[in-house]
């Protein structure tokens, strides 16, 4: 359904814009440290490109955390 996907892309691109203003003052989501916070957003934002329409080089500051997140010791990614 063509409008449900464009509700969606609508809701995700408000999460992004706020992830984005809220990292723009931060390294990292509640705390000077990462949290379960941002392990959970972490999970879908650093994949949201891949699921089409969403272009992530538009919040430079997400674009930041996800690199932070992913510099973590003990890192694993996604295989």
């Amino acid at each position: 359904d063509a409008d449900a996907l464009a509700a969606r892309h609508v809701g995700g691109y408000r999460a992004l814009d706020a992830m984005e203003r809220h990292l723009k003052e931060r390294s990292f989501l509640v705390a000077d440290r990462y949290t379960i916070a941002d392990i959970s957003l972490y999970a879908y934002t650093h994949v949201a490109e891949e699921g089409g329409g969403f272009r992530l080089s538009d919040y430079p500051a997400v674009c930041a955390w996800i690199a932070r997140m992913a510099a973590l010791p003990g890192y694993v990614a996604m295989a």
